[in-house]
């Protein structure tokens, strides 16, 4: 037996930090609820801890267990991903520096972009990542750091990463890739040689719609020292509590990535078939621009849907319709969500280059019945 052998994925995502209790051999790390830790003499702190805000033992696993999985050098957890991605931009750059976004970003990234750091003194210009020559072009002097999501947040597009990383070298910026979409499960982009993966563990990787957290990982461990001194001096932290409950929905993450991207499969097979439906956003399709680039760096085409019907009126009606599909934002959970991006999670992007055309639908394919979803989504689109 090779004792020396790398742990699966699934094997890691019950493990990596997470050994037994040394005090009681509970199986599951306690939920360390507590504001501060009794030191042992004038600066004498047991295993480092001294307050919850700069260190807890309940998301040091988790953040051990987010560094493993993806194979970083160090995890760091928070309140949101949003308060992830701030951080993280507010450690990485300086006011007068300059990011590329995706033309296509998820509409609470463009905001925090548009209405809070350039504000700041952060210049940023939105671009359609697939066109890798598009993104050279877009590359200043002053160019800090490339942002990407794939796929993205509603359009399903994909962007190359491994390409991507080339260009961003060239440039002497960073490759922050937003993996929320795919989990690691499905993608490992620090391998393709990004330099920082962000997460909404809100979504597949809490997978349960019961709990609001972010997460980092950095491939380098002097950026993820410098990445740990912000989120200690902002402060945006991930409680004791909703970080047990991220590594509770991570524990099954492989087997629930499996069954969204099955379910998807069949979603998907239904609604390129339905003749009221105009197109079907879905890297998994051959006839998909980003298809082959998908197949390449990922494992799975993951449980995210969207489709077009032609009008705004006819989507929102699909929306009202749906029975086991809830109408809701969000995504991940093993539950079914259906939404109007142009109304709910992009109305911020409305007026924007970034704003999603009116006739879109966004499915998150949940773990119930594929056959359930079917019918449902049948009748939604009957007339």
């Amino acid at each position: 037996m090779d004792t020396e052998a790398q742990p699966g994925f699934s094997t890691l995502a019950i493990h990596a930090g997470q050994e037994p209790d040394p005090a009681t051999g509970a199986v599951v790390p306690p939920i360390y609820q507590v504001s501060t830790f009794k030191q042992d003499g004038v600066g004498g702190l047991r295993g480092g801890y001294e307050y919850s805000r700069s260190a807890n033992p309940t998301r040091t696993a988790l953040e051990e267990c987010l560094a493993a999985l993806e194979g970083g050098a160090r995890g760091l957890a928070f309140a949101s991903g949003l308060a992830a991605e701030d951080t993280l931009l507010r450690a990485v750059c300086r006011p007068g520096d300059h990011v590329i976004v995706p033309n296509d970003a998820y509409g609470g990234t463009y905001r925090l972009f548009a209405k809070v750091l350039q504000p700041w003194g952060l210049a940023f210009d939105p671009v359609p990542l697939a066109d890798i020559a598009a993104v050279r072009a877009a590359v200043r002097p002053d160019t800090r750091a490339i942002w990407v999501e794939t796929p993205t947040n509603p359009l399903l597009g994909i962007a190359d990463l491994a390409a991507l990383a080339a260009v961003a070298r060239d440039a002497g910026a960073l490759l922050i890739v937003d993996n929320t979409f795919a989990s690691p499960y499905l993608q490992r982009p620090l391998a393709l040689g990004a330099d920082v993966v962000v997460h909404s563990t809100t979504k597949y990787l809490g997978g349960h719609s019961d709990v609001v957290g972010g997460a980092l990982v950095a491939a380098d461990p002097e950026l993820g020292e410098r990445l740990a001194f912000h989120q200690n001096s902002m402060g945006a932290v991930a409680g004791p509590f909703d970080s047990w409950l991220t590594l509770r929905g991570i524990r099954t993450l492989g087997v629930r990535m499996d069954r969204h991207s099955a379910n998807a499969a069949a979603v998907v097979d239904l609604l390129e078939r339905h003749p009221r439906v105009v197109r079907v956003l879905y890297p998994g399709l051959p006839d998909h621009p980003g298809h082959e680039v998908a197949a390449k760096q990922m494992s799975g085409f993951g449980g995210m849907v969207s489709f077009r019907m032609g009008s705004e009126e006819e989507a929102v009606r699909v929306c009202e319709r749906t029975s086991v599909f809830t109408l809701g934002e969000s995504l991940g959970g093993v539950e079914s969500l259906i939404e109007h991006p142009g109304r709910m999670t992009h109305a911020s992007a409305a007026g924007s280059p970034l704003e999603v055309p009116g006739d879109l639908v966004r499915l998150s394919v949940g773990i119930e019945d594929a056959v359930d979803l079917v019918r449902d989504l049948e009748q939604a689109l009957s007339l």
